[in-house]
């Protein structure tokens, strides 16, 4: 018997034994197949998520965010402990014992489901890393095997806290929040040291279910919150009373208006962010951009962005209110959301309308009465007796009808709005006290426009404003906008002369022109209409004379003009055509501001940028703009009135002495030509621009060291009028922002070049005139060494090949008809005429 039991037992224990043998060959047989052909678990050491790209200010204040994942990396040794305490015992308790695989743990799930239990998940850590970047989420027992071997070799290649690192920035937390630290600034507004440790616990409750609403499924966050905090007391990370208080403690969020938004502080995204954006999507590309974490240090000067921003939206504010024609937003909240005040404010909140304009408030019409409207204010709460639009403030608009015809100019409310109608408005107040007036009604201008500043050595954009309200439309003008320049383009025609045996004191025929072209004759006038006869070159800048360019252009020959527009860089090709030497082909504002800096800057070039530097992930420079060497930055102090000393090896793009005399010339354009309302205390040069029609009105202007331009008009080009110039609508908003832009960089004369020297000449005639005369009409014009025209023989006067006029002669440069007495260059007095006209004197003219 007792040998029976013997052999009763062995063959049992044979029987086990085999089939532990064959058991443990099958699942080495289905480890061995599943580990073939697994993705390298090494790659994880050189681990580089997906993180934010932040914009900073020169100051170093952040600007703006971009991230298809929002992930901010925190270094392992960086992220507190009570969150890693946190994580650790709501995932993985056996975190810091186990080799990848957790054996209690998944003996436990696996009981609790035979029970009947809730299935619950027995990865650990590791292997949820090994999921989240190797593997698949799908539920196989074929991923789940892959997961064990994975989590098993990582394990042996990095450390557990390598390892928590990995987690701890990739898991999703749900609000668009990848890793913790965005989860934190997202849920908390807080950074991670400064977590409490429910908030911490709260973090760690939602890898569970992190598509859960904070708000509608409070209740149950709250719940795993406080098991997250049971297991942290129980696992020796928290004391009993610690933890009893923690759980006692109301869940706040952001979400839940606790806490304002980080977003909240943040600038809101402007015109100048989102070029940055589009210029580095192209460069680096927009994986690289969106998700590598770069630093980016913007050139932008935050108080003169304000300022240009302010100073284009009054221009094309006064210009469309000035129309008197009302279009408000066109949205509009239904009736039965108008009765309770939680219920407008909610359909106003949510209805897409700028909220990026300084001041303005959307609003809706809750009543009309006889003359007034009543409003609800976002933002601004309630009173007794309501907020109220009076009959006076809607007087200056008329409405268009259904049929397009505009109707009779309102006298009530209730001409222009209906109930329901989503408006903008403004509170007006008192210049000196701010005392509160009253509500007045605002929209968006139809008209459009750019605007830009530059520094004129380094090519760093200060500001950029690409239209009134970049929530409005995203279309930055003064980039992308492509825009006939108009005369503000002949400065380069001007140039080209110059460097082509032109003088400032070269005569041109400014008469009248007929070309024969395929599409039949062209016969371009002035602005104005008249014409003046033989001029000097100064005179045709100064007036912009358009058939004193044509005729420029036609003797240098339009080959030559267009060499050098695509040298500054104002065209990448530009037709030869006669018409473009008045600016018919378009460009960009962009284009032309950096063009006019090398005017400023003696000739050199300069490439504009919205970004001095951007450095990657770790810290290292990978782009800087200014390529300039300083010799001397690195002394500890330099002698008094030595300034530093630095080295540029950029291209020579125009001869010194020609950038020059053409300063000095458009210098003439602000004090005495279409310039002329520029009101600065430094020296200034620029040119107006006005197309066929006023389709676009534009003003670039420089001082000694900074340049800005504007220009305004319709999207889908249309007229601005017969009273609209560059020097009526552009000057002011160029006054406007470079009057507080010279309070902090000042300007200067701007500097002679070697190589020349004075003569003083008579700007009406080009006649020499004694070293000591003086008056109205004496200009000291900068003439290149030897270059002097021969005063005593008769001018050679520029007709470009066209046929002249015979009998015209010169007016006066600022067209007033009146007598002017000049001294020539022997001393004599010489009278002319009060009006020029024809057949009062020969086309060679007297000077």
């Amino acid at each position: 018997m007792f040998r029976f039991v013997l052999s009763f037992i062995g063959a049992i224990f044979s029987w086990f034994v085999t089939g532990a043998v064959f058991l443990a060959l099958i699942i080495g047989a289905i480890f061995w197949m599943f580990s073939r052909d697994l993705p390298s678990h090494e790659q994880l050491a050189q681990y580089s998520p997906k993180t934010i790209s932040r914009i900073y200010s020169a100051e170093g204040k952040l600007m703006d965010e971009f991230a298809e994942e929002r992930r901010i990396f925190q270094p392992i040794d960086e992220i507190p402990d009570s969150v890693k305490q946190a994580f650790v015992s709501a995932e993985d308790k056996n975190f810091y014992h186990h080799h990848g695989y957790d054996p209690r743990g998944m003996a436990g799930a696996f009981a609790q489901a035979l029970r009947g239990g809730a299935m619950r998940g027995a990865s650990t850590i590791t292997q949820q890393v090994m999921k989240n970047f190797l593997l698949s989420s799908d539920r196989s027992i074929e991923r789940k095997v892959k997961e064990l071997i994975l989590a098993t070799r990582l394990e042996r290649t990095l450390s557990k806290d390598q390892i928590l690192e990995l987690y701890l920035n990739e898991i999703f937390l749900g609000q668009n929040s990848f890793g913790v630290a965005a989860a934190s600034q997202s849920y908390f507004n807080k950074t991670l040291d400064q977590l409490a440790p429910h908030e911490a616990a709260m973090l760690a409750a939602m890898p569970q279910a992190p598509s859960r609403s904070v708000i509608r499924d409070r209740e149950r966050i709250t719940e795993r919150r406080n098991y997250v905090l049971r297991e942290m007391w129980q696992n020796g990370y928290l004391t009993q009373a610690t933890y009893e208080a923690e759980a006692r403690l109301p869940m706040r969020t952001v979400q839940a208006g606790d806490y304002p938004a980080f977003r909240d502080s943040l600038p809101p995204r402007d015109y100048f962010t989102d070029e940055i954006r589009r210029q580095l999507s192209q460069q680096f590309g927009e994986e690289e951009f969106f998700s590598g974490g770069l630093q980016i240090r913007a050139t932008v000067e935050p108080e003169l962005q304000q300022i240009a921003a302010d100073a284009l939206r009054t221009a094309l504010e006064s210009y469309d209110r000035g129309l008197g024609v009302w279009r408000g937003t066109g949205r509009a909240i239904a009736a039965d959301k108008l009765g309770r005040e939680e219920s407008w404010r909610g359909a106003l909140y949510a209805t897409p309308v700028p909220r990026d304009i300084p001041g303005w408030h959307p609003a809706v019409v809750l009543a009309l009465n006889d003359t007034d409207a009543r409003l609800g204010i976002e933002g601004i709460e309630e009173d007794a007796d309501g907020h109220w639009l009076p009959a006076k403030d809607v007087q200056w608009a008329r409405k268009r009808g259904a049929n397009g015809k505009l109707g009779p100019r309102a006298k009530t409310a209730s001409d222009l709005l209906s109930v329901g109608d989503v408006v903008l408005v403004r509170a007006m107040t008192e210049d000196g006290s701010g005392k509160f007036i009253r509500w007045t009604l605002r929209q968006v201008p139809a008209i459009q426009g750019g605007f830009m500043a530059m520094d004129v050595n380094s090519g760093r954009v200060y500001a950029m404003q690409g239209g009134f309200s970049y929530q409005s439309s995203v279309f930055n003008r003064a980039t992308q906008a492509q825009r006939q320049p108009g005369s503000s383009f002949k400065p380069f025609v001007y140039a080209a002369a110059l460097d082509n045996n032109y003088t400032p004191a070269t005569i041109v025929a400014d008469e009248p022109i007929t070309v024969n072209t395929p599409q039949g004759l062209w016969a371009p006038k002035n602005s104005g209409g008249g014409f003046y006869g033989p001029t000097p070159l100064r005179t045709g800048i100064e007036q912009s004379r358009n058939l004193m360019t044509i005729r420029i252009a036609q003797d240098i020959g339009m080959k030559v003009v267009a060499k050098y527009a695509e040298k500054f860089g104002v065209y990448d090709h530009l037709s030869p055509f006669l018409a473009n030497a008045l600016g018919a082909q378009e460009t960009t504002l962009f284009k032309m501001v950096a063009a006019y800096a090398m005017f400023a800057n003696g000739g050199e070039r300069v490439e504009p940028t919205l970004v001095d530097r951007v450095q990657d992930r770790r810290g290292r420079t990978i782009y800087r703009h200014d390529k300039r060497v300083c010799q001397t930055c690195d002394q500890p102090a330099l002698p008094p009135g030595m300034a530093p000393q630095i080295t540029s090896d950029r291209e020579r793009v125009m001869d010194a002495v020609t950038a020059y005399q053409l300063t000095s010339m458009m210098e003439g354009v602000v004090k005495r030509g279409s310039g002329k309302g520029v009101r600065l205390p430094v020296p200034v040069a620029g040119k107006t621009g006005t197309t066929n029609d006023a389709k676009d009105v534009w003003f670039i202007g420089y001082t000694s060291n900074m340049v800005a331009g504007c220009y305004l008009g319709y999207d889908q080009p249309r007229s601005l009028g017969q009273h609209a110039f560059g020097g009526t609508l552009c000057v002011p908003v160029f006054n406007a922002f470079m009057k507080k832009a010279i309070q902090k960089y000042g300007g200067t004369r701007f500097r002679v070049p070697p190589g020349g020297h004075f003569v003083k000449i008579d700007r009406h005639s080009g006649a020499r005139l004694s070293d000591n005369a003086t008056g109205d009409n004496v200009i000291a014009e900068y003439f290149r060494n030897g270059s002097d025209p021969n005063w005593s023989a008769p001018a050679r006067i520029v007709d470009g090949g066209f046929q002249r006029t015979p009998g015209v002669l010169p007016a006066r440069a600022d067209g007033d008809g009146g007598a002017q007495q000049i001294t020539t260059s022997t001393g004599k007095k010489k009278v002319i005429p009060k009006k020029a006209d024809f057949g009062t004197i020969s086309s060679g003219g007297l000077y």
